[in-house]
């Protein structure tokens, strides 16, 4: 996914003005999200161990402080809007201080459950280091989301459709979650090559890391394969959907799935989470303050399972407080049998079995 994250890396862009009022709000809800973020740091630091926990418990002290910082601004700014407006010069410039201090602009917080908009979670596999985590975590919220599978190798020694994982997946069916296919072996697509063939680079498999030639009919194999070994694992077939390894596509992949019966599912850009990023120069709270700013009623969201490459794991730190932050924007979740892109895949005529 590293082109797509090309693509679609981090606009972190400037909120539009808004009135004192607004900004005041703002600022109460940035310094109680950044309360909500120490929490959240300080019982991650307790569950390390030695220098992995010294660090952690270093990070959760810099948030707390943070907040600390934030907290009288937002109280100043709240006082200034209710005060009679003798000036409201100073009480612009108060609002806007206390928006500063609190680092980032944050979503008001509605005390009903009226759906303002619908979010499409999706995840594909990976190192399979956070599977645990985003089950736990989606079912304490009660969502339901939308899974991409690979048989990619996990960080037990395994890989994630060998039968070590067929509890797994029963469990996600039996709540109630999409499925889709991913590629078997994780076919990163080169492009369309010559006499109608698809040139792809599969991550695992006997081809692993080598540029390889199929025909329409061997891709579209590479997509079933998943739902066949799906099956085996949990007597279910997969959903009539796919996601190419690293968000590439080419027209013959996709008139190749199509004639399958697979529709391809991309993300929106706001959407990217950002996991497959270095760490170091995008952190998780860069992260999940992009997230939550930009994601937008009908958006579909990304992210991994685990990624190896990133030393600072996404989803420990981060899909709690966006499902959270989230639902306090007034969002609901959804997969994407109800996306209304995707309604007529879902037809009982569909090719797919």
């Amino acid at each position: 996914m590293k082109a797509a994250a090309a693509l679609t890396v981090l606009a972190l862009a400037a909120p539009p003005a808004m009135s004192a009022a607004g900004q005041a709000g703002e600022a109460n809800n940035g310094a109680r999200e950044l309360n909500d973020a120490a929490r959240a740091a300080n019982a991650h630091a307790r569950s390390l161990n030695g220098p992995a926990r010294r660090a952690a418990e270093a990070k959760a002290a810099g948030i707390a402080a943070a907040a600390a910082a934030a907290a009288p601004a937002a109280a100043s700014a709240t006082a200034a809007v209710a005060a009679p407006p003798a000036s409201a010069a100073a009480v612009a410039a108060s609002a806007s201080a206390a928006t500063t201090a609190a680092a980032k602009p944050q979503p008001a917080v509605l005390h009903h459950s009226a759906c303002k908009g619908t979010i499409y979670l999706t995840f594909d596999t990976g190192s399979q280091s956070q599977a645990g985590l985003i089950a736990d975590t989606l079912n304490r919220h009660k969502i339901k989301a939308t899974f991409f599978l690979a048989n990619e190798k996990t960080v037990n020694g395994d890989y994630s459709l060998d039968p070590s994982w067929s509890a797994y997946w029963k469990a996600r069916v039996a709540e109630g979650h999409a499925i889709g296919s991913h590629t078997f072996d994780h076919d990163v697509l080169a492009k369309d090559g010559a006499n109608g063939e698809i040139l792809v680079k599969p991550g695992f498999g006997a081809h692993a890391g080598k540029t390889i030639a199929l025909t329409p009919a061997q891709y579209c194999e590479e997509i079933k394969r998943v739902d066949q070994r799906f099956v085996e694992l949990t007597g279910k077939h997969l959903d009539p959907i796919w996601r190419a390894p690293a968000g590439r596509t080419t027209p013959r992949s996709l008139a190749a799935a199509q004639s399958c019966g697979y529709a391809h599912v991309g993300w929106a850009p706001a959407g990217f989470s950002g996991d497959e990023l270095s760490s170091a120069a995008y952190p998780n709270a860069v992260l999940l303050q992009k997230s939550l700013r930009d994601l937008r009623d009908g958006d579909i969201f990304v992210a991994h399972m685990g990624i190896w490459s990133r030393k600072e794991a996404w989803a420990p730190a981060n899909l709690e407080p966006l499902i959270s932050g989230l639902e306090q924007k007034g969002y609901c979740f959804a997969t994407l049998r109800e996306h209304p892109d995707y309604l007529s895949q879902f037809k009982p005529s569909s090719k797919h079995p």
